[in-house]
C-alpha cells in the first residue's frame, strides 16, 4: 500500500514505482488517437496549490485530474491570500475546510509538502516540487520515457549534467534510478556539484568533465541552471555553455541509441544547443507527453487507495 500521498521517491519501494510506471503505460494515448475522458475519479476534488511559478507541471496535473473525471482547482500564490499576508497554516486550514480529496503542492521551501502532510493528516499530499529537495512525478515521467525506448532501467549508464546542487529533479532521479541498479554519473561545475552527492545512493559518481560523463551513456539528462535558487555568483551564459552545454559534437561520444532528456524549460544556447534539442536523440517532448499519463497513474493510485483505507 502506498503512503497517503506522494512526498518523494526516496521513501518508495521499487515495486510501488513499477506499479505506477506500468499503470501510466495504460494511460498513454495510442498513436493518432485523442484521449478519452474516464470516470475513475468522478466526484473527487483535487486542489493544485502552487507557491512557485509553473506551467507544465500545474497544467499536466490539471489535465490528468480532468481526464480521470475529477474536478481540479488551481490556486497560485500570487492570486491567493498568501500574497495578502495570510500564513501557510491559515491557507491550509481554509483548504482543509473545503474537504479536497488530494492537494498537489509546489513550494520554494524544501520540506513544505511534508509540513502540509503533518498538518493535514487526512488529506493525501502530492509533492509537485519542494525547494531543492524532490520532484517525484518528474522522475517517474522520466523513467516512463526511458522505458518507452529501453527494455529496462537495470544497468543503464545515465549522465545527469548541470546545476545538480539546486536540482530537485536530479535528486528524485538519483533516488529512482539507483533503486533499479542504474549507473549514475553526475557532472557540473565544482560550485554546483557538492562532493556529498556521491553518497546519496549506490552507483553514483561525480566528474567535472562533460565528455567523461557522457562517454558511452545510454541516457543524457540535461538540467536547467537554477538561477533563482543560486546564492553563488552565476556563471556567464557563454562560459557555462562552452564547458557544460550539450552540443552536436558531443553526440559522437554517447551510445548510438542514447536518449537526450531535459525537464524543461530549456534555455537554448545555455544548457543545450537547438540542434541537439531538436535532434532524433531528443525525447524532451515525449517527457512532456508522459507527464499527463504518469500524473494520472499517481492520482488514481493515491485516491483509490486512500478511499479504500478510509472505509
Amino acid at each position: 500500500m502506498m503512503p497517503a500521498g506522494l512526498l518523494g521517491i526516496e521513501e518508495l519501494e521499487r515495486s510501488e514505482i513499477e506499479a505506477i510506471l506500468n499503470r501510466a503505460k495504460d494511460f498513454q494515448p495510442l498513436e493518432n488517437q485523442s484521449f478519452k475522458r474516464l470516470d475513475l475519479l468522478r466526484g473527487k476534488m483535487i486542489v493544485n496549490l502552487f507557491f512557485e511559478a509553473s506551467t507544465r507541471t500545474r497544467t499536466s496535473f490539471e489535465i490528468a485530474a480532468k481526464r480521470l473525471g475529477a474536478d481540479a482547482i488551481s490556486i497560485t500564490a500570487a492570486g491567493s491570500s498568501v500574497s495578502k499576508g495570510e500564513s501557510l497554516v491559515d491557507t491550509l486550514n481554509t483548504l482543509a475546510a473545503m474537504r479536497p480529496d488530494a492537494i498537489v503542492m509546489r513550494h520554494s521551501a524544501s520540506g513544505a509538502p511534508h509540513f502540509l502532510a503533518r498538518h493535514l493528516p487526512r488529506t493525501p499530499i502530492i509533492n509537485a516540487g519542494d525547494g531543492t529537495h524532490e520532484h517525484p512525478t518528474q522522475a517517474l515521467l522520466d523513467a516512463r520515457t526511458i522505458l518507452d525506448r529501453k527494455p529496462t532501467l537495470e544497468g543503464l549508464r545515465v549522465a545527469i549534467i548541470g546545476d545538480i546542487a539546486h536540482s530537485r529533479v536530479a535528486r528524485s532521479n538519483i533516488y529512482l534510478l539507483s533503486k533499479f541498479g542504474a549507473e549514475i554519473v553526475l557532472c557540473g561545475p565544482a560550485s554546483l556539484l557538492p562532493a556529498g552527492l556521491a553518497c546519496m545512493a549506490p552507483g553514483v559518481r561525480l566528474t567535472y568533465d562533460i565528455r567523461e560523463a557522457i562517454r558511452d551513456a545510454d541516457v543524457v539528462m540535461m538540467l536547467r541552471v537554477q538561477l533563482e535558487r543560486q546564492h553563488e555568483a552565476a556563471f556567464p551564459a557563454g562560459e557555462y555553455f562552452q564547458f557544460y552545454g550539450l552540443r552536436l559534437e558531443h553526440l559522437d561520444l554517447i551510445k548510438p541509441d542514447a536518449l537526450v532528456m531535459h525537464p524543461g524549460p530549456i534555455n537554448r544556447g545555455r544548457e543545450i544547443s537547438s540542434e541537439v534539442a531538436d535532434s532524433q536523440r531528443s525525447v524532451i517532448l515525449n517527457q512532456v507527453e508522459n507527464g499527463v499519463a504518469v500524473r494520472m497513474a499517481v492520482l488514481e493510485r493515491i485516491l483509490t487507495s486512500h478511499a479504500e483505507t478510509a472505509h
